[in-house]
């Protein structure tokens, strides 16, 4: 919008105003400047909208050649070419260089980037920054609401994503240092978290209230779209009172502090980042090499302690080793006898023994994709901190691979620790 254009002045005396007031930043055709002295205040690119008037090219090789005998080493002075300058423009200035003595040049071509330090052009004359203005101008805003013709231009920053009325997650129960903390989140139908509440029923008001806010502001950013793996970057290691032994939960048995109890459950609970946690879920399963070889591992969100209800899921996959043999629990498959197999049937207990040979390779096996899944699990972490710009190394404190070069040692962004260095 244009006021002036609006009050009806034409564009000849908008112009003619712009240039009173603002001034044209040049000194070409100033009223009390004579032509003839013009050539003292030329600068390496034309000055001012109006300005036409600029350092040939040839003038910057005569000023280092000038120079050049009295130095030892290179100059640091560009040659500016403006921005019509061609391949032979270019291809000349490197021959007269070399016939002038220069140990080096550097060449830049008006408005060959972008993002240049010093340009020439003006409002209304460059092409590419009045192309940008135009899209910028075009990107959809409050005033100028979406429609079915007019598709979203923008990224969803700053939208506000709600949650379902009805919503599902889960309610975790622990002790700090002897003070109770209950942890209670939502998701989203997709299973993402939405918002989480803090609750510290036998702290004081304003203890409370403090833990009550900072899990609204949480929950405000997740529904704004912040990742989660921002909010555990920044709030992990956080230490202050209260400290210390962790009752009540699966993975976590110490936390420096209450904020870094909450986001290492919640890194591990939805982020499957179980480095966080003190006990891996490995550790919580007796049979975690039959369970890695059928593809059942145990949900992280939905872990249950072995007990009798297990019973049943444990004698349906292969179970341990023995040392003359294995025992595989469950009935053997109709039609397989003795015969062919190498494998004897226990008509008591219905379990299949395999021959010592059959138990080896099966152990072999286990073994073996256990590694390979490690190594991958090891390499997709390296690669995802590289791709970040940390080492890929773990750190030896904290075990994340968020190491960053600090002199000649190492400094971990997570927990701050070094390899040596202070």
């Amino acid at each position: 919008f244009s006021l002036l254009k609006h009050l009806g002045f034409s564009d000849e005396e908008i112009e003619e105003a712009d240039l009173f007031a603002c001034g044209t930043m040049g000194l070409e055709g100033a009223p009390l400047l004579k032509k003839e002295h013009y050539g003292v205040f030329d600068t390496a690119t034309p000055s001012g909208k109006n300005g036409r008037r600029s350092i040939a090219w040839t003038a910057h090789i005569s000023m280092m050649a000038a120079v050049q005998p009295f130095v030892s080493g290179a100059i640091s002075k560009t040659i500016n070419m403006p921005n019509g300058a061609d391949y032979e423009a270019v291809k000349g200035a490197y021959m007269l260089s070399w016939k002038s003595a220069l140990k080096a040049v550097a060449l830049y071509r008006d408005g060959s980037k972008l993002s240049q330090p010093l340009s020439s052009f003006a409002p209304g004359t460059d092409p590419l920054a009045d192309t940008i203005l135009a899209v910028e101008r075009n990107l959809d805003t409050p005033e100028r609401p979406l429609t079915a013709d007019r598709p979203l231009t923008r990224d969803l920053r700053g939208v506000r994503r709600s949650l379902p009325n009805r919503r599902s997650g889960y309610t975790q129960k622990a002790k700090i240092g002897g003070h109770s903390i209950f942890i209670r989140t939502g998701e989203y139908d997709d299973g993402a978290l939405g918002e989480i509440f803090l609750d510290m029923h036998k702290e004081g008001a304003a203890f409370r209230s403090l833990i009550n806010s900072f899990a609204i502001a949480v929950s405000l950013g997740l529904q704004y779209g912040v990742p989660l793996e921002e909010y555990v970057d920044a709030f992990t290691f956080s230490r202050f009172e209260p400290n210390g032994m962790v009752q009540g939960h699966d993975y976590v048995k110490m936390a420096t502090s209450v904020i870094d109890y909450i986001f290492r459950d919640l890194a591990i609970s939805y982020l499957k980042r179980t480095e966080l946690g003190q006990v891996k879920p490995e550790d919580l399963m007796t049979t975690g090499t039959s369970d890695e070889l059928s593809g059942h591992g145990p949900e992280l969100r939905q872990h249950r302690p072995h007990g009798k209800g297990d019973s049943k899921a444990v004698g349906g996959s292969a179970a341990g080793k023995t040392a003359g043999g294995a025992a595989v629990s469950g009935t053997a498959p109709s039609g397989s006898g003795n015969a062919g197999s190498g494998a004897a049937k226990d008509t008591v207990s219905g379990a299949v023994k395999l021959p010592a040979d059959a138990a080896a390779t099966l152990s072999s096996a286990h073994a073996a994709l256990s590694e390979v899944k490690q190594g991958l699990t090891e390499a997709a972490k390296i690669a995802q901190a590289r791709i970040k710009g940390y080492e890929g190394d773990p750190c030896p404190a904290c075990g994340t691979f968020t190491l960053v070069r600090n002199g000649t040692c190492m400094k971990c962004d997570t927990c701050g620790g070094t390899t040596g260095c202070s």
